[in-house]
């Protein structure tokens, strides 16, 4: 504990000092859509080449063999990711019809009006690279993109940007709304976490961007010391770390659900979220404690039983441990829930509430930030609390995750990490 404890307020000391290689950024769902739509679209913007290949060398169109192959190697590549092997083939089977189709109308133009293909013709060999990295990035997007497909409005939600992005010749209403229903079919299976990450490449992190010094979305860039170290274990990983928006309200049913692979940004350990997964080794330890506006600060030094008064104003991010603690052991104050955990301190500072309780190493940054308007009010803690990285029930990834954050927490590591 006591080595937790050292660790723990070097994050309060050294917060803004780190300096991230790369910057980090939530996904979007739309952009992940997008993408698979984008790649769909230069598969089918391909079939030109194929079909100028074919027409000079008098190739037939319909390749049994080759299609049979193409559409069991995207299944055989989808199943490592926990991509279900009939949506899979259904959707690589589709490709292919519309890329027969292609083929065909174009060999008829050029028997009707003469071969009129203005590229350079190339041969098949030369081009099925392109299209197995078209497959491989396909699969990759289906993947990270499965939560979206499978919600039951995406099909409408989705349709203009199919019109948009389905542009090259060959798609019709018809096709993009063929291609918009077999996505809808896409289902994640069971797989070890370790081979999802590794087949696919990406160590989803689901975070909530609003909780410094851990985690703190601020001009569509994330920063924190959560957001450092996702970036580390998916270098571990040997995969590119993709952050996924949860909320403290969510981020269990995100992770039960097989949205994100991890749950990092100072999630605390709590039996209602051992009930759904399971925890690394903690790397910090705090408690909640009393935050509030320094001109009425002294009359909560006592404690929690101070805050609970009638004309007391007690301000929470719903959700969240803060929440529940609030609600659980505040029974006369006037609790005012505010959305936006990143504007909530402003709004504790400016007079919409009196105090707030949350997180001793949240209270003692939140007051460094607001100097003079915010002090922490309550010298300890009210509770006792262990921080760590939130995970499935998979023994390999917990060892795993384990193996490399231990080493990471060492006090010298700690101090000298930033």
């Amino acid at each position: 504990m006591e080595r937790l404890s050292r660790w723990f307020w070097v994050l309060v000391i050294a917060w803004g000092a780190c300096a991230h290689a790369e910057a980090a950024r939530f996904t979007s769902e739309q952009a992940e859509v997008e993408r698979i739509l984008e790649l769909a679209d230069q598969r089918l913007a391909v079939m030109p080449a194929v079909a100028a290949v074919k027409w000079q060398t008098r190739a037939p169109i319909f390749d049994p063999p080759r299609e049979t192959a193409v559409i069991q190697r995207a299944a055989d590549l989808g199943a490592p990711m926990g991509l279900a092997s009939e949506p899979v083939k259904h959707l690589f089977q589709l490709q292919a019809r519309l890329a027969r189709e292609v083929q065909t109308s174009l060999h008829e133009q050029w028997q009707a009006h003469g071969y009129s293909y203005a590229e350079a013709v190339t041969t098949l060999a030369a081009l099925r690279p392109k299209l197995d990295g078209l497959t491989i990035d396909i699969l990759q997007a289906v993947y990270l993109a499965a939560p979206v497909l499978q919600r039951e409005s995406f099909e409408a939600q989705y349709a203009a940007a199919a019109q948009q992005k389905l542009r090259v010749s060959g798609w019709s209403d018809q096709s993009r709304h063929e291609l918009l229903a077999v996505l809808h079919t896409v289902a994640l299976t069971p797989v070890p976490a370790l081979q999802r990450i590794a087949s696919s490449g990406m160590l989803r992190v689901g975070t909530t961007g609003d909780y410094a010094p851990f985690s703190l979305d601020s001009n569509d860039t994330l920063s924190g010391f959560d957001i450092d170290r996702a970036q580390k274990l998916a270098a571990q990983f040997h995969a590119r770390p993709v952050f996924i928006h949860t909320t403290w309200g969510t981020l269990t049913d995100d992770l039960s659900h097989g949205a994100v692979d991890v749950v990092m940004g100072g999630v605390s350990i709590t039996p209602a979220r051992e009930a759904v997964g399971t925890f690394s080794a903690p790397y910090a330890s705090g408690g909640k404690t009393i935050l509030a506006r320094c001109a009425v600060s002294r009359q909560f030094r006592s404690g929690l039983a101070a805050v609970d008064h009638p004309k007391v104003r007690v301000i929470v991010n719903p959700g969240g441990t803060n929440e529940q603690f609030v609600r659980a052991n505040v029974h006369q104050a006037q609790i005012v829930v505010f959305p936006d955990n990143r504007g909530i301190f402003d709004a504790l500072a400016t007079g919409r509430a009196d105090a707030m309780i949350t997180d001793d190493v949240e209270a003692d940054l939140q007051a460094k930030n607001h100097p003079g308007k915010l002090c922490r009010a309550f010298s300890s803690t009210l509770t006792r609390a262990d921080k760590a990285i939130f995970m499935p029930r998979d023994p390999e990834l917990v060892k795993a995750v384990n193996d490399w954050l231990i080493p990471t927490i060492a006090p010298d590591a700690a101090v000298h990490a930033h």
